[in-house]
């Protein structure tokens, strides 16, 4: 699984309607480690802020969700 740290962060509170019953949920924009990238996902558990560590912990549909790393 990919890790990283999060580059911003967002909560979702108005969603399409195909996501409505989520809501309010937390988007992240992650930097992946090893300078591959940056890469857009869901983060489950405890609310994410910048420059928090994450992993991702599953992927539903091609969208990777994360879960904070504790400290």
């Amino acid at each position: 699984m990919r890790s990283g740290t999060v580059y911003t962060e967002t909560v979702i509170y108005s969603a399409p309607e195909a996501f409505t019953k989520d809501v309010p949920y937390q988007t992240a924009i992650v930097s992946l480690d090893g300078g591959t990238g940056r890469v857009t996902g869901r983060v489950t558990g405890d609310r994410v802020v910048i420059g928090d560590r994450v992993i991702e912990v599953e992927e539903r549909a091609g969208v990777p969700y994360f879960r904070k790393v504790a400290s």
